[in-house]
């Protein structure tokens, strides 16, 4: 099943955007440099996975500085099951299939 979402907020520059919409296929296999939608008390959140861990995937922003940013530096791993998917496209306004990690 794929949703459509939505990316707000500075945290995943250069590579998303606010603005870009991205089709999630829920359920998907996660592998670490994925780009995963996941629940939070606060919403979703668009993040890098980068491990998993024995309490679930610690998830990262890819632009660590920007303005409100939060991730698994702020509230520890995500629970598996509040993976909703894997972002497999962005389809507006630039069209992608890739989204290579920042460079260190």
């Amino acid at each position: 099943m794929l949703t459509a979402v939505c990316v707000s907020g500075d945290s995943m520059l250069p590579a998303l955007r606010p603005g870009d919409w991205l089709l999630v296929r829920r359920g998907a296999p996660i592998r670490p440099g994925d780009l995963v939608v996941a629940g939070r008390p606060h919403g979703l959140i668009v993040k890098r996975a980068f491990r998993l861990t024995g309490d679930g995937w610690w998830l990262e922003s890819d632009n660590q500085s920007a303005p409100g940013r939060r991730d698994s530096w702020d509230f520890g791993a995500v629970p598996e099951e509040d993976i909703l998917g894997r972002v497999v496209l962005r389809y507006w306004p630039r069209p992608a299939l890739r989204f290579p990690a920042p460079a260190p």
